[in-house]
């Protein structure tokens, strides 16, 4: 890969918040139950902490170490002050999913909204009550119609005011100060993240689906998910000494270019804990994989 593309998947990853799905831990050990305890166990310790994200099925449960939220916290725009007080509230509930609106003011909720700390847990409340009811704008949301119309071309007034991206439930984990619903912990770049993980559990599927029966030995699996580069053995080793290259350069595979150099081993574990597939032992050619 170019020195560009490089730097692209290098800040790509560090933008991602670092979490990892109960699902992918449930792999690595052999009891469920015994996870889950330990999980409890930590996040009322105060050293991990579990974070919900609403609609996004099996993978909408997280979790991050607290000296990695505490870290995330201190590298955002928050007020040095408010940084703090933030952290503070969050160490004596360890175990809390949401927080009541009357906890925050209107100005610091806002400023937690717009660095992706919180997001609004009602769910009978969406963005499109901003455009649909007129003179939000008086409840410190989205601009009125009225106001809009008399603004001048070219303006941030004519586009609803400064945060109205925000506000309308986009860019950053918008919630809505309006609304009697209380607020959820979230994290900055989470749906990134979680778009990244859907997408690639999918093509693992396809990948798999091309095989008969939708099953495959994990060598093949693994073959097609790498896209086909050189593999490391000698008879890789032979031919490059030959200057002969037979396979594809990796920066020229899916595997790079749509899923920044996702690892066969991660993303496999993240469908087995999610259910999409199941891995059994072939008795001939090593493991094989099997869709559900």
């Amino acid at each position: 890969m170019s020195s560009i593309r490089i730097a692209e998947v290098l800040n790509y990853r560090d933008s991602l918040p670092p979490i990892v799905t109960v699902s992918h831990v449930q792999v690595l050990l052999s009891s469920p139950t015994a996870v889950e305890r330990e999980i409890v166990e930590l996040v009322h310790r105060g050293a991990m902490r579990k974070v919900i994200i609403g609609g996004r099925g099996g993978h909408g449960e997280a979790l991050i170490l607290v000296k990695d939220l505490e870290n995330m916290i201190e590298k955002s725009n928050l007020k040095a002050s408010f940084k703090e007080e933030f952290k503070k509230s969050l160490q004596q509930n360890p175990t809390a999913l949401n927080f009541s609106r009357s906890r925050f003011t209107d100005e610091d909720a806002q400023a937690l909204i717009h660095a992706g700390f919180l997001t609004s847990s009602t769910t009978n409340y969406t963005a499109t009550d901003h455009f649909s009811r007129l003179g939000d704008g008086s409840r410190g949301t989205l601009t009125s119609l009225n106001s809009i119309s008399k603004a001048a071309s070219g303006s941030l007034e004519a586009i609803g005011g400064e945060g109205v991206v925000h506000a309308s439930g986009g860019s950053g984990g918008g919630a809505q100060l309006a609304g009697n619903g209380d607020f959820s912990l979230s994290l900055p770049a989470t749906g990134q993240f979680l778009k990244l993980l859907s997408n690639a559990r999918l093509h693992l599927v396809f990948l798999l689906s091309k095989s008969k029966f939708r099953e495959a030995p994990e060598s093949l699996l693994r073959q097609r998910w790498d896209g086909g580069i050189e593999a490391d053995d000698g008879a890789s080793a032979a031919k490059m000494s030959r200057g002969e290259f037979s396979g594809v350069l990796p920066g020229k595979t899916r595997k790079w270019k749509h899923y920044y150099g996702i690892s066969f081993e991660w993303i496999l574990a993240e469908c087995v804990g999610a259910g999409l597939v199941e891995v059994f032992d072939t008795r001939s050619v090593g493991r094989g994989i099997r869709a559900l």
